[in-house]
C-alpha cells in the first residue's frame, strides 16, 4: 500500500473539499505544477489509493433508505464460493473478515425492512454460510469520515 506523503494528503483533501476539482484547479489552489497533480493523481489512482466515485452516493439516494450490518459463520472449505455468490447480491455493499464469533461482516442496504429479510435469507443461501444475525442501523451517530486522518492537525 502506498503511503501517502505530505504532497499527496494536501490534493486528496482538496479533491475531498471539492470532489468535481480540476488538475488546474487543485493546481492553483495549492501551488503546486499542473504536471505534477495530473502525476500525482495518476499515481493515487493506479495505486488503489482514491475510492470509486459511487462509494460517495448515499445508498437512499439509489432507493435503499435502510441499511444493516449481517454477521455469518461459514465453512472454510465453501470460502470462494460464498464470497463469489454474495457478489453476486447487489444490496451487499460490503464483505471484510472478523476475528471473534463471527468470520464476516456483511454490510447490506435495503429499501425497507421486508428487503432487509429479503437480502439477508439470499446472504443464508449463500455456499458455506452456516448461521447469520442481523443488526438493522437505526441512526448514523458518527459517518463514515476520513479527513481528520488526511490532513491530522
Amino acid at each position: 500500500m502506498l503511503t501517502l506523503d505530505e504532497t499527496d494528503r494536501r490534493i486528496v483533501a482538496a479533491l475531498d473539499r471539492d470532489p468535481r476539482a480540476t488538475v488546474l484547479w487543485i493546481a492553483r489552489e495549492l501551488g503546486l505544477a499542473r504536471g505534477t497533480v495530473h502525476a500525482r493523481l495518476e499515481r493515487l489512482a493506479s495505486a488503489d489509493v482514491l475510492a470509486p466515485h459511487s462509494v460517495r452516493v448515499r445508498p437512499a439516494a439509489l432507493g435503499h433508505p435502510m441499511r444493516a450490518f449481517v454477521t455469518a459463520e461459514v465453512d472454510q472449505a465453501e470460502f470462494d464460493g460464498m464470497i463469489a455468490d454474495m457478489r453476486q447480491i447487489p444490496q451487499v455493499v460490503e464483505v471484510a473478515g472478523t476475528s471473534g464469533d463471527s468470520d464476516l461482516m456483511v454490510e447490506i442496504v435495503a429499501r425497507d425492512a421486508d428487503h432487509v429479510y429479503d437480502v439477508t435469507q439470499q446472504i443464508t443461501r449463500c455456499r458455506g454460510v452456516r448461521r447469520t444475525s442481523t443488526r438493522i442501523v437505526l441512526r448514523d451517530l458518527v459517518a463514515r469520515r476520513l479527513d481528520q486522518l488526511v490532513l491530522p492537525g
